[in-house]
């Protein structure tokens, strides 16, 4: 098994004298306070400073605080010039930049390429605060700045593009992030371990370009050391076999180059699968892509973390509060998550258009119970506002905490995209009765009134275990839980990676079932995607009968946005299946591209607004579906027009992006909308 140093058994750096900051210092005269006269290193990001366990910058500035290092936060600078990039002075070691919690284009644009008119990581909620790829724009800053310091980038917006990747907004494929924003090194994926040992590295003396062989890292490659075997992956070709599972920590997979994806849309889906395949820490290979005169070189991916290490970065002495510097301006951001807890790491969902999966990695990394129960028990006693009521008790995604394969070697060894498609795998344990036993003992807590499940629910994985929906409906919902069938039809299902309908019946029929019999009048919220790769405009106009049917009446709608390196993004790109060997013959998708297409796709699923139905009715007409236009309950559009509606039908902009997804439907009884 794989084996790495316990991140918090580093001998501490000498600065560790001055204790933790109240605050991670945002001036100089922070720093004078503390007695600083330099931070070692410099942390830029385009969120606001929430000292959370939430927000990744905190997260990574007490992480390196606990080393000993002083580390100071620029947050959402002005990037016009440079000086708010020098207002802590040069860093020691380096800077670390990242666009925040959100890829800075999610963050500003919708599905449909609108500008948004708010940002949920900025006081007040106020949009533009952060430029259009933040990390490219803040590194230069950086750079000219200090031109000698160091530049590491992570965060989301980094390792999704940590090779030439499909960017939707430009409608291009863009070089690695690394090269574009001129850094000397990249972090990818969740990189407390990664960044704590590069930081003791820098902090000997070791050169930064030596630093060539850090899991969780992509460099300008140097050429491989003596001893390493390269395989020619840059065609469609198959690969020769490995020669053992112990040589594959030697061998470097050359993927197409920058010029070859950018211009072939078949070797583009081959790249983004390459990719995926190489995503287990236990048995990836390096990746090698060309850029012009230069290689980048993207290290296996990090080792998870440990439990008792998870722990100790969940209870790093943060203020769980806004930096003081923003008074009582409301931070959207912080506002969903202040009362919530997060229990664990990762999804092995593996869902086609995610980017949990790509980002986190789909092996779970779990709190203890223990751990859990203290940081409820500080939300308690020190988080202002505080009720009793425990909003979020979950993660990306609610019910996989301690979920796992039953054989450590299996897992090393495996290499499937997804541990529950196209079923459950026979290896996952998945028995969640010790959540049951979290729960029971999270709300029996002194002054704990209600805990609530907020997060996405995996209901294939709940009805394995009855007990554990038995608790969940009796205890944890608050009248309406929120899942993710995303759609209801097998082709657009199999592209996502997503069950089929007949797991949400038996969900639904155990939630119905266990409301009853607690006495309460709960609902289902399953919300959809529109637009998605490979969905057609049948698929669409049946999913929007069963909504009629199911009496659901979706209230806002995601339309299908391709994130840099999603699979699902690489089919938008090439009209290809890369979850199969991607072929020249091979089987391709109808992609709804189109502005039209797209707002048909999207007025399917708000099927009862009068401002969709002129856009429905040409669409069933066209379809030779002209049965379904009438003023009957057999019809899904009525012929009659409301007066006032109908004009630029189904242009509305999309709602705007939250940091968590929210409810998209709203449950029909008898026929009228209930509450």
């Amino acid at each position: 098994m794989l084996t790495a140093t316990p991140i918090f058994s580093y001998r501490k750096y000498w600065p560790h004298k001055f204790g933790p900051a109240p605050f991670l210092p945002m001036s100089r005269a922070e720093m004078d306070e503390l007695g600083w006269d330099s931070c070692d290193v410099v942390l830029v990001t385009g969120d606001a400073y929430v000292d959370h366990p939430s927000f990744g910058m905190a997260v990574i500035g007490r992480v390196l605080e606990a080393q000993g290092f002083r580390v100071g936060i620029i947050a959402q600078p002005d990037w016009n010039d440079t000086a708010d990039f020098c207002r802590l002075g040069r860093p020691n070691l380096y800077f670390g930049v990242t666009g925040g919690n959100m890829d800075s284009m999610v963050n500003r644009y919708t599905s449909d390429r609108r500008i948004r008119s708010d940002d949920a990581y900025t006081p007040g909620g106020e949009g533009g605060k952060r430029p259009d790829r933040a990390v490219l724009v803040y590194s230069q800053r950086c750079r000219e700045a200090y031109k000698e310091v160091p530049i590491v980038i992570g965060g989301i917006e980094a390792s999704l593009r940590r090779i030439a990747h499909y960017d939707y907004w430009s409608d291009k494929v863009r070089r690695s992030v690394l090269l574009d924003s001129k850094a000397d090194i990249l972090l990818y994926g969740n990189a407390e371990r990664a960044v704590v040992e590069l930081t003791h590295r820098l902090a000997a003396g070791e050169p930064m370009e030596q630093i060539s062989d850090l899991r969780g890292s992509v460099i300008v490659h140097q050429g491989l050391a003596e001893g390493w075997r390269e395989i020619d992956a840059s065609s469609l070709d198959d690969l020769p076999a490995p020669r053992g599972e112990r040589d594959r920590a030697h061998e470097a997979l050359r993927l197409p180059a920058y010029e070859q994806v950018r211009d072939d849309p078949a070797l583009y889906a081959h790249a983004s699968r390459l990719l995926h395949l190489e995503s287990n820490p236990g048995n990836a290979r390096t990746l090698l892509q060309r850029h012009g005169q230069r290689d980048i070189r993207v290290n296996p991916p990090p080792i998870p973390l440990t439990t008792p290490e998870l722990d100790g970065v969940f209870e790093l002495p943060y203020q769980r509060l806004p930096h003081s510097a923003y008074g009582d301006a409301r931070i959207p951001a912080y506002e969903m998550i202040r009362f919530s807890i997060n229990i664990m790491r990762g999804c092995f969902g593996g869902c086609s258009f995610c980017s949990i999966t790509e980002h986190e990695g789909r092996i779970i990394q779990n709190r203890s119970e223990d751990s859990i129960i203290r940081e409820i028990e500080t939300l308690r006693d020190s988080v202002p506002g505080f009720t009793g009521h425990v909003s979020d008790l979950g993660g990306p995604t609610a019910n996989m905490w301690r979920l796992h394969c039953k054989d450590p070697q299996i897992e090393a060894s495996c290499r499937r995209l997804s541990c529950v498609y196209p079923g459950i795998c026979p290896n996952l344990k998945t028995d969640q009765m010790p959540l049951v036993r979290l729960y029971r003992r999270a709300r029996s807590l002194p002054g704990i009134k209600k805990v609530f499940i907020a997060s996405g629910l995996r209901y294939d994985l709940a009805v394995e275990t009855p007990e554990y929906v038995r608790e969940l409906v009796t205890h944890h919902v608050g009248g309406y839980l929120k899942i993710a069938p995303e759609h209801t039809e097998a082709g657009p299902l199999s592209l996502m990676m997503k069950p089929g309908m007949g797991s949400y019946d038996r969900f639904k029929q155990m939630f119905d079932k266990y409301s009853r019999l607690a006495g309460k009048e709960q609902y289902l919220i399953p919300y959809f995607i529109a637009a998605h790769p490979g969905t057609g405009d049948e698929d669409m106009l049946n999913l929007a009968l069963w909504l009629k049917q199911n009496d659901f009446r979706p209230n806002q709608v995601q339309a299908f946005l391709p994130s840099p390196m999603a699979l699902a993004s690489a089919m938008y790109h090439s009209g290809l299946n890369p979850l199969k060997k991607v072929r020249r013959d091979g089987e391709t998708l109808a992609v709804p591209k189109g502005g039209r297409q797209r707002r048909l796709h999207k007025a399917f699923l708000r099927y009862h607004d009068p401002e969709n139905w002129p856009l429905l009715r040409e669409a069933l007409k066209r379809m030779g579906r002209a049965d379904l236009i009438g003023n009957g309950k057999k019809h899904l559009v009525p012929s009659f027009q409301p007066a006032g509606t109908g004009s630029g039908a189904g242009q509305r902009p999309a709602a705007s992006h939250q940091p968590k997804r929210v409810s998209r439907a709203k449950p029909i009884k008898g026929g009228k909308r209930d509450r």
